[in-house]
């Protein structure tokens, strides 16, 4: 079974807290995206009944293979569609808001077309 836009952006929470303070607890997920603690909580539930995390007795997270490599999957679509949507000119908040919505629903075949375009660009500028 696949996961969700919701497990996504979780996934890629997590990747993005690891990067930035290493260990990872349910709070401060809820205190980076102002969730609350019982969606949190659910949330990180599913995660974990899906393989996708690990929780240890101090409630700190880890990615199981699966985990870490959809995450960084996503990491990888919203930051190229980033600089992708800001190369044709789009404001730094839009296209990130837009990157967050479209990386969720592209196809490889469309993602891999717009990496090849945007090495293409990245090369003229």
């Amino acid at each position: 079974m696949g996961i969700q836009e919701s497990g996504e952006n979780y996934l890629e929470t997590i990747l993005i807290l690891q990067k930035r303070i290493g260990q990872v607890r349910s709070i401060d997920i809820v205190n980076e995206t102002g969730l609350s603690k019982p969606s949190v909580s659910s949330a990180m539930k599913k995660l974990r009944e899906r393989g996708y995390i690990k929780m240890d007795r101090k409630g700190l997270i880890t990615f199981t293979d699966k985990g870490k490599k959809t995450a960084e999957e996503i990491y990888e679509k919203h930051k190229l569609l980033t600089k992708y949507l800001k190369a044709l000119g789009v404001s730094e908040d839009v296209a990130r808001e837009d990157a967050c919505k479209i990386e969720h629903y592209i196809s490889d075949e469309s993602f891999d077309r717009i990496r090849e375009d945007y090495k293409r660009i990245e090369k003229t500028q």
